[in-house]
């Protein structure tokens, strides 16, 4: 197998879910106020995998889908925020409602050709602030205390690094079905 394909990086893969765009454009002005200008660099997200391709990107993608269709829309309630601190420096949201769901996705989706390669169990939540400066986080949490948010996850998103290592996405598959949806840009 290549590293690289078609412009990405063949052995990374990102497997999440996007958000609605009036949500994510509300999260990301969160993320902006809170971490400054790195916040932008990725999409606001559920992250269900993040890792690498035990084989190819098309054996990846094809087993990504397969999950995908073989699995029902459910409803993602977001309230109220935590941190991971002191194991990491992370805020985030915490998922109320749809954590079983998302749970459920990812150990589908790491039962293939998929590598869930992080230092910590899967925790269903929405990255708020990552390694940001301890008052920003303590902003974070004292402002988001009655964050509250609910939306229908229809899809998932695969994601893949460019050549400079920045995460994009490069299609959506459709919950429940053999099709996908083209990468909104």
């Amino acid at each position: 197998m290549t590293h690289r394909e078609h412009g990405r990086n063949a052995a990374a893969l990102g497997v999440v879910i996007t958000l609605p765009a009036g949500l994510r454009q509300r999260i990301g002005q969160l993320r902006a106020d809170f971490e400054g200008p790195c916040a932008g660099l990725e999409p606001p997200h559920i992250t269900l995998v993040s890792g690498q391709i035990s084989g190819t990107w098309e054996a990846a993608r094809a087993h990504a889908a397969l999950v995908a269709s073989r699995s029902e829309a459910f409803t993602v309630s977001l309230k109220g925020v935590a941190s991971f601190v002191p194991a990491s420096e992370v805020v985030f949201l915490k998922v109320a409602q749809g954590a079983e769901e998302c749970r459920a996705l990812h150990a589908r989706l790491c039962d293939g050709p998929l590598e869930h390669r992080v230092a910590f169990d899967y925790h269903p939540h929405l990255t708020v602030t990552h390694d940001a400066p301890r008052p920003q986080m303590r902003r974070a949490l004292d402002e988001l205390q009655d964050f509250d948010a609910e939306f229908v996850v229809e899809s998932i998103g695969l994601f893949t690094t460019d050549h400079d290592g920045h995460w994009v996405l490069t299609e959506e598959l459709t919950l429940g079905t053999d099709g996908c949806k083209n990468a909104a840009n």
